[in-house]
């Protein structure tokens, strides 16, 4: 009973400071939080096409174009649209993917040096939970795709009895696909982002492959020239431009979090040219993928007679069942690649921020595969608050100005020229004031709330706001450039002139296996010698 009681004292979860630390003691980092040493550096080029093909091959990039199609667009000018913004967004991607390459941080650290010390706290917070909501609803997507595999093995199932009552909605066999898929996901949520890598190669061999082999399916039942393919835009004028402009925002929307905390991956790099590939692999993965998706809904249309744009319910109509488990296995895995990538990694980087001291990234993984995938209980969300995912679904008007602030801050306003020492420091030059930097608070403040009536609208259609609802239509485009510009003018015209250092001062200024102490004096001298040169 002694030891497990001593697992119940806050003091046992301590997580023991590294030699390397960054920080001026554990309170303020871990080794997870540290730049990422050389022998941690372990992602290629070709990593990071097979993280992307990974991450492109997802339901939500599959029905991408739904919702464009469902505001009265043809075919014609969605897939434009999805592959712009991914053209925009892979722009966006490698600037701050460059950032993360060169200095071997996270997202959450590196945020400091623009919006402050402690206001960094606010975009990190707000995406723990955002990554803690989309998991769980991932995790319950994943378990229809086993649902539809066991389905496929043992027809049954669909007639399993419901001891569940109606009010809880989810039935028995629902409850039994989603424990199983949580049981598949967890383990692999324990292996550390340089090795996630092989995940992401292994999904990017099979899963394309497989849904290649549905979409030439399509076309083999049915010609290309019917269905969703006739389908012409009846829209025209202003009105077209506008329902693009939503299209166009929902294209940026849908990684529009990965465009703000790409650096948790990149920081992995071998060299930052590594990273570059994105610009290439992103827009032409999600606008193939997006194509694959009208081409398979095409078909359904004229097949079943109605347009069924979740692939889970096309492979529900199927009557061969080898078929259907093996479509059914390759969402599985599209599933599980995202989740971990595009959420459960980012909530565990962020936690590590928050509570340095006791959550690295497994145990924030961990946290988040709990409370992220029972506590929540994503079925409950899916059922009964369609508001509340309007909102989610709305949040692109904070991560557009993030993403705004920390292109500005690198690459317009220091020049590239940063102290990553100071990022691991409440005191450092990254305090600005009382660890605000007021010039992004105020590039938010201009920014996010022009945007407000919108979203307000889109959770509750009820609420009219008249034609201020057209600035959300391109929410995310609206908030980056409005960011980027007030917050470079702003930085300036009035700039915080202990933060400009004439050259960037970085981890591979001095040996990363340097006891923290000597460490800590090299770099704190550095610091001070800077601060003279600018006071002077």
């Amino acid at each position: 009973m002694e030891k497990v009681s001593a697992y119940t004292r806050p003091s046992a979860w301590v997580l023991e400071p590294e030699a390397s630390t960054f920080a001026p003691n554990s309170k303020w980092s871990n080794k997870d939080m540290d730049p990422v040493p050389p022998k941690g550096r372990t992602w290629s080029t070709f990593n990071y096409i097979a993280y992307w093909v990974s991450d492109a091959t997802n339901v939500a990039a599959w029905e991408l174009a739904s919702s464009m199609l469902a505001i009265g667009l043809s075919w014609r000018q969605a897939l434009p649209a999805i592959a712009v913004g991914h053209i925009i967004i892979s722009i966006v991607m490698v600037l701050n993917g460059t950032v993360g390459a060169r200095l071997h941080v996270s997202f959450p650290v590196l945020n400091r040096s623009s919006f402050g010390f402690w206001f960094s706290y606010f975009s990190v917070v707000s995406r723990v939970v955002l990554a803690m909501f989309w998991f769980g609803i991932q995790t319950y997507t994943g378990s229809e795709c086993v649902y539809q595999m066991l389905k496929a093995i043992w027809p049954s199932l669909a007639r399993m009895h419901n001891g569940l009552a109606p009010g809880a909605h989810i039935t028995t066999s629902g409850m039994m696909c989603y424990l199983l898929y949580w049981l598949i996901q967890f383990p692999l949520m324990l292996v550390s982002p340089q090795k996630i890598r092989w995940l992401f190669m292994v999904k990017a061999f099979v899963v394309p492959p497989a849904w290649l082999a549905i979409m030439i399916w399509a076309f083999v039942k049915v010609p290309s020239n019917t269905g969703l393919f006739e389908q012409h835009s009846a829209l025209s004028g202003s009105t077209m431009s506008y329902a693009w402009l939503s299209a166009l925002n929902s294209a940026l929307g849908l990684y529009s979090t990965l465009a703000v905390n790409i650096p948790d991956f990149t920081r992995y790099a071998k060299n930052e040219r590594a990273q570059y590939v994105q610009l290439l692999i992103i827009p032409v993965a999600f606008t193939l993928v997006g194509f694959m998706g009208i081409a398979v809904t095409s078909a359904g249309m004229v097949l079943y007679g109605d347009v069924l744009w979740d692939p889970l319910q096309l492979i529900d109509r199927w009557d061969n069942r080898a078929a259907a488990f093996f479509a059914s296995l390759s969402f599985v895995l599209a599933t599980l690649g995202t989740n971990i990538s595009a959420n459960s990694l980012s909530a565990a980087n962020d936690m590590t921020v928050l509570f340095p001291r006791y959550i690295n990234i497994r145990r924030g993984q961990v946290i988040c595969a709990i409370l992220g995938g029972w506590a929540l209980c994503p079925w409950e969300i899916l059922a009964s608050a369609q508001g509340f995912l309007s909102f989610m679904n709305g949040y692109t008007v904070f991560l557009g100005p993030f993403a705004g602030i920390m292109v500005a801050d690198y690459w317009i306003v220091h020049k590239g020229k940063v102290d990553v020492p100071s990022m691991y420091r409440p005191h450092g030059r990254y305090r600005y004031t009382g660890g605000f930097n007021w010039r992004a608070v105020a590039a938010i403040l201009l920014s996010v709330p022009p945007n407000l009536p919108g979203l307000i609208s889109s959770i509750n259609p009820k609420i009219k706001v008249g034609g201020a609802i057209k600035i959300f239509d391109f929410a995310w485009l609206f908030g980056f450039s409005v960011a980027l510009v007030v917050y470079s003018t702003l930085s300036l015209l009035f700039p915080a002139k202990e933060t400009f250092i004439p050259e960037a001062i970085t981890s591979d200024d001095h040996g990363i296996d340097t006891p923290a102490s000597e460490k800590s004096s090299h770099w704190e001298k550095r610091s001070v010698e800077e601060d003279v040169k600018v006071v002077v």
